[in-house]
């Protein structure tokens, strides 16, 4: 038994991941290149090797014929007769082919064909392994810098980072361990080529998946994510298990998951927010942390119209216009932001599409597809004009309705007379409790005089 060769083989396999079918291959390769170049030709030649004890044989096949023209391809009758007995003119005969008669050349061209042949192998290991590996993370350490780019050593093979995958607020040293996603993986001549970046929006989504197991069980799952390296990443998650808070399982407990995360990626700030199946809600989450009084979206044109208190605009806009350009890739809608006395005078824009919902006890603006989204202070527009809960002709106003400024003007009398007609023609609801009948050049400051409107 050929035990160096059996060791050989072992080690080969173990280190390089390697098969030893792949290796026998290789050696059977090379002796049929060493006997063609012993002997100028191999088409005859075989070779054969006990996979169990890794003893082989390399023979040629002869022709046996009674005068030999060529010594590679025939044999003559005597010569096959003390091969085997039996052997005649026109039989095949098995000639073994002594492989320590080959010369230096012929032995170094063996050689040469199983290195290449370990070396092909390898590389195609590393190849499936990383490819494989495509769109996730691994750990590598800094190597060096090559030029702008870096070198990462992943383990069995170099990964590159181009500078334009790199975060500019980022700054690596040799043997620094960071965390870099897999962007692609080429095979070359050379070996496999792997490009990976730490920009990738992905990036964050795996970093998640590895830290939360909520979300690599799939009871939370992430929805969508908008990034901005270095500086903002906005998350949406939702549960599909009632009892699990998704943004609580994914910021865990005293923020030990997201703050993990955080440190990671260098400091970056990671706001993370509820899915919302309604567009509305959705993108009033993803405005967070400002608040919002009214968002009007229209799912069909992907473009929402999205109205903030005069004190937070700032803040819904954020730095630079950071928060909304991170809301809008989050959700896919255009988004246009307004602040409250900047919808007034915008066209078409009335308080009185602001409607009360009384199960809530709370204001709520919806548009003609009804995608609306909750947050009015009932307290903040009690003292607008005309807001408030819509106008009764017959109970008259409440001074806790929001209508005082109409009781100045237009109160009406016990029977619902006396300068109160103007009030009904301009903003008195339909017996359904619809929209007010607003005219835009109705007088404000009293009854008609020329065509009075009594109440019906």
């Amino acid at each position: 038994m050929n035990k160096e060769l059996m060791e050989a083989l072992d080690i080969l396999e173990k280190e390089k991941e390697i098969s030893k079918e792949t290796l026998f291959e290789a050696i059977e390769n090379s002796l049929i290149t060493a006997c063609k170049n012993h002997f100028g030709k191999a088409d005859n030649v075989k070779v054969e090797i006990d996979r169990e004890t890794c003893e082989f044989l390399c023979y040629a096949e002869k022709e046996v014929v009674e005068e030999v023209e060529d010594n590679v391809l025939q044999i003559s009758l005597e010569d096959a007769r003390e091969i085997s007995e039996t052997a005649e003119v026109g039989d095949i005969v098995p000639v073994e082919i002594k492989s320590k008669e080959f010369g230096r050349i012929a032995t170094q061209n063996a050689k040469n064909v199983i290195l290449q042949k370990i070396r092909e192998e390898e590389r195609s290991v590393i190849y499936n392994q990383y490819y494989e590996k495509e769109k996730d993370i691994v750990t590598g350490i800094v190597q060096r810098y090559i030029g702008r780019n870096i070198s990462i050593n992943l383990g069995k093979a170099d990964a590159l980072l181009n500078e334009n995958e790199q975060v500019k607020t980022e700054h690596f040293r040799p043997t620094d361990r960071i965390k870099v996603y897999i962007l692609e993986v080429k095979n070359t001549p050379k070996g496999p080529r792997i490009l990976v970046s730490r920009t990738h929006p992905e990036l964050v989504k795996r970093l998640f998946e590895a830290e939360v197991t909520e979300i690599k069980d799939g009871t939370v799952e992430i929805m969508s994510i908008a990034r901005e390296p270095g500086s903002r990443t906005k998350m949406a998650v939702r549960s599909n298990n009632p009892n699990v808070d998704a943004v609580g399982a994914c910021v865990g407990v005293n923020g030990t998951r997201v703050n993990s995360i955080v440190d990671e990626l260098c400091g970056e700030k990671i706001d993370i927010v509820s899915w919302d199946e309604n567009p509305g809600n959705l993108i009033q989450n993803a405005l967070s942390p400002a608040k919002i009084v009214a968002v009007f979206a229209d799912p069909d044109e992907k473009t929402a119209k999205v109205v903030v208190p005069d004190y937070q605009l700032s803040l819904a806009i954020g730095k630079e216009g950071q928060n909304a350009r991170l809301a809008a890739r989050l959700t896919g809608y255009k988004i246009d932001i307004k602040s409250e006395t900047q919808a007034k005078d915008a066209p078409g824009f009335r308080y009185e599409d602001y409607i009360y919902d009384e199960d809530e006890e709370e204001y709520a603006a919806y548009d003609e597809e009804g995608y609306g989204v909750e947050g009015y202070d009932e307290g903040e527009y009690a003292e607008d004009e005309y807001a408030g809960e819509e106008y009764d002709a017959e109970d008259g106003a409440d001074e806790d309705d929001g209508a005082a400024e109409y009781e100045e003007e237009y109160a009406d009398d016990e029977d619902g007379g006396d300068g109160a007609a103007e009030y009904e023609e301009e903003y008195a609801d339909d017996e359904d409790g619809g929209a007010p009948a607003a005219d835009e050049d109705a007088d404000a400051s009293g009854a008609d005089e020329e065509e009075p409107v009594t109440e019906e």
